[in-house]
């Protein structure tokens, strides 16, 4: 299933990528520090959405409450209440 997350207090705008069986897959930044987003959506693919969810949340940007990866954390749990 695919899903989309506006982004809030981050560079990058949104967050897009598919959830299937659990594993998290096709994870895009749009726009935000390039280099970095990238790392994160090769990191995490095919990881379970439960253990990306725990190794992201919480992490912050500097003195913002909120970061990118803290942002895909967001967004994956949106998804997985969407799910149920």
């Amino acid at each position: 299933m695919r899903f989309r997350h506006i982004n809030q207090g981050t560079c990058s705008q949104a967050v897009n990528f598919e959830i299937e069986d659990g594993i998290l897959k096709n994870v895009e930044f749009e726009y935000g520090c390039d280099g970095n987003t990238q790392g994160i959506c090769r990191l995490v693919e095919g990881m379970p959405v439960e253990e990306v969810i725990k190794r992201l949340e919480g992490i912050r940007c500097g003195f913002k409450p909120t970061s990118c990866p803290d942002q895909l954390a967001k967004a994956l749990k949106e998804a997985l209440a969407k799910m149920d």
